[in-house]
């Protein structure tokens, strides 16, 4: 199992009933990366790619 794989389950294990928005998981990415910036480069592309999920334009 991937580390990313586990971290993901602990998420949906310990918050998985909660509802967030866009905006407190902007704040939650920007305040990691403010505490770790070598991930500023990770978070960006993972925000870039959610940002761009939906867009036809894209494919």
């Amino acid at each position: 199992m991937y580390f990313t794989d586990r971290g993901i389950e602990e998420l949906q294990t310990r918050r998985g009933d909660e509802e967030v928005t866009l905006a407190w998981l902007a704040e939650r990415l920007q305040e990691f990366t403010d505490v770790h910036p070598e991930f500023e480069t990770p978070v960006e592309r993972f925000a870039t790619w959610l940002a761009r999920l939906d867009d036809p334009d894209d494919d």
